[in-house]
């Protein structure tokens, strides 16, 4: 049965921050009003984010890449993209090449023994972007292994 918006089963599609595929009218008009919805904060839903986890969002915010290496143990590893960068001054070089002039938008986090797993879109040089899932592991306070992973 069709209906007299958009033929029930065609296929449109979407983009708004990223393409979906919808399959119905009353899908479309769904995504069209969840996309503009402003994003839950994780804190209120998963309790407050680890504080070696805030530290690394909040050096990249003031454009501090000490303060992003100091965030890691002194022998704190980066798995970035299958690349490892290991200690504070490899990761701080890292940081000021690649990740500082950035936006994270912590779009959600999962505590978990001995770490922390977060949902960030990253903003390269603060425009586009992309979504990511690091796994920080923390021990002590500091961030001793972040494996990030890209969609």
């Amino acid at each position: 049965m069709r209906t007299p918006t958009i033929v029930g089963v065609a296929a449109a599609v979407l983009v708004i921050g990223g393409v979906v595929a919808v399959l119905s009218s009353d899908h479309l008009r769904a995504v069209a009003t969840d996309a503009v919805q402003p994003l839950p904060s994780p804190a209120a839903s998963r309790g407050p984010l680890d504080t070696a986890a805030q530290r690394y969002l909040d050096a990249v915010a003031a454009k501090d890449a000490a303060a992003l290496a100091a965030a890691f143990a002194p022998d704190g590893l980066v798995v970035d993209v299958g690349r490892e960068i290991r200690g504070r001054d490899a990761i701080r070089q890292w940081a000021a090449a690649e990740v500082i002039g950035g936006v994270y938008t912590l779009l959600d986090h999962t505590p978990r023994q001995g770490g922390v797993t977060m949902l960030v879109r990253f903003q390269p040089g603060g425009a586009g972007g992309f979504r990511a899932n690091y796994h920080f592991d923390i021990t002590d306070g500091l961030i001793t292994k972040a494996t990030l992973e890209y969609a």
